[in-house]
């Protein structure tokens, strides 16, 4: 049961960091300036994903093994929908993401403004797949 808790808490904390970009940090950065968002969303991007690309995976692996071992699929559904923010990430955000870093602070403007405002709804995707896996291994727990 430890391996499950552990892939719980790896995804709440994914859930969490995810729900803070997309509740508070996001909405703040676009209260500035096209040039300084613009500025702002890159290193914050990169920390971001250095942090989160880790506690999918360690959370995902963490519940194929609880699932392996409790032998419940729920743990396997959990895992999966935390893995897919991997798949989910370098195919539906990448794109955008490489197209955001493209652009430099100075040329920053409607254009930049306007794929800001479509990334968060992209990562919305990821806060929601993590939520559901949270509540995927919750259920798990809970059995």
């Amino acid at each position: 049961m430890l391996v499950g808790m552990i892939a719980l808490v790896l995804g709440a904390a994914f859930c969490g960091a995810a729900l803070y970009i997309q509740v508070a940090e996001h909405p703040a950065r676009m209260m500035l300036d096209d040039r300084n968002a613009l500025a702002q969303w890159g290193p914050s991007y990169a920390r971001a994903f250095n942090l989160q690309g880790g506690l999918a995976v360690a959370s995902g692996l963490a519940g194929i093994v609880a699932a392996f071992l409790m032998r419940d699929l729920t743990w396997t559904l959990g895992a999966l929908l935390m893995l897919a923010n991997w798949p989910f990430t370098v195919w539906g955000i990448l794109p955008l993401n490489n197209r955001l870093k493209a652009i430099p602070p100075d040329s920053a403007g409607r254009e930049s403004r306007a794929m800001l405002d479509r990334w968060i709804w992209l990562h919305a995707v990821r806060t929601g797949l993590s939520g559901l896996a949270v509540l995927a291994y919750l259920w798990a727990a809970a059995s």
